[in-house]
């Protein structure tokens, strides 16, 4: 009898549970496992890449990680909300928003990213990370393709968050997605270097905080996008020069040398 009661009670609060709202949380960390065991470049490298691609194998590992990235965060939620759920192009966060606005706020953006990331770039531990691909570091061609290819990743990792997430549980948690979504964002950068790990806590809340203001996902690609590529690029340049300091002095040294 107590048993049976039980399960009556669970049955009455499963059925209670928001459909989108519950399979938008429990897809989301499924996706996000998928990406991490099928779409490492680990995994690539010992299951897809067959030894005949041993020239390219590295820059294309990347490639499969940001393709990978794309699907499960971008492709597959589009997907769940606007086919399986009829959500509207703007309800999912993939309109034009307020795109004055966004654009605005990623031109103010660039500046603030240019000069932390000149900052951040001097410490040891970030050149030892950036850029993730390392013979960008020898060759701009290929820095300049990897970071073409970086895009898709951006894509899917932003949608996933402040698309999928924020959008997909705002009708249940109205403005406490934004704090929702910037948890396991915050997680995910738990390998980062400490200075990153802290600010992509406040960057995760800020980010979503802009992308539902201005209702598209889409401002958040160019903010990210922007911020890896000024940082691997004074990177490299450190790198290059063997260059120390963030005065004015060793910049135009680094610029110039």
């Amino acid at each position: 009898m107590k048993l049976r009661q039980e399960w009556h009670a669970f049955a009455r609060g499963a059925r209670s549970l928001d459909a989108q709202t519950t399979c938008v949380l429990v897809l989301c960390a499924i996706l996000v496992v998928i990406q991490v065991k099928l779409g490492s470049r680990r995994f690539f490298l010992l299951e897809v890449a067959p030894a005949a691609w041993s020239e390219h194998r590295e820059l294309l590992s990347w490639g499969w990680w940001f393709l990978i990235q794309c699907i499960t965060g971008f492709l597959v939620p589009v997907l769940v909300l606007c086919a399986v759920f009829r959500r509207s192009a703007r309800q999912a966060g993939l309109g034009r928003g307020d795109w004055r606005l966004a654009g605005t706020i990623v031109l103010l953006y660039l500046p603030l990213v240019t000069v932390g990331t000149w900052v951040l770039s001097d410490g040891a531990s970030f050149q030892a990370a950036y850029p993730h691909f390392r013979q960008a570091i020898q060759s701009w061609r290929l820095f300049a393709f990897y970071h073409v290819m970086f895009l898709l990743y951006w894509v899917g990792w932003e949608y996933l968050w402040r698309g999928f997430v924020l959008f997909g549980t705002a009708r249940v948690f109205g403005l406490y997605a934004i704090l929702i979504q910037a948890i396991p964002f915050a997680l995910l950068h738990l390998n980062k270097p400490m200075p990153e790990l802290l600010l992509s806590v406040a960057g995760g809340i800020v980010l979503g905080a802009v992308v539902w203001r201005c209702r598209a996902f889409w401002v958040a690609v160019p903010i990210h996008a922007l911020q890896m590529l000024i940082l691997d690029l004074w990177c490299v340049l450190r790198i290059r020069t063997g260059t120390e300091g963030i005065g004015l002095g060793v910049l135009r040294q680094l610029l110039t040398g």
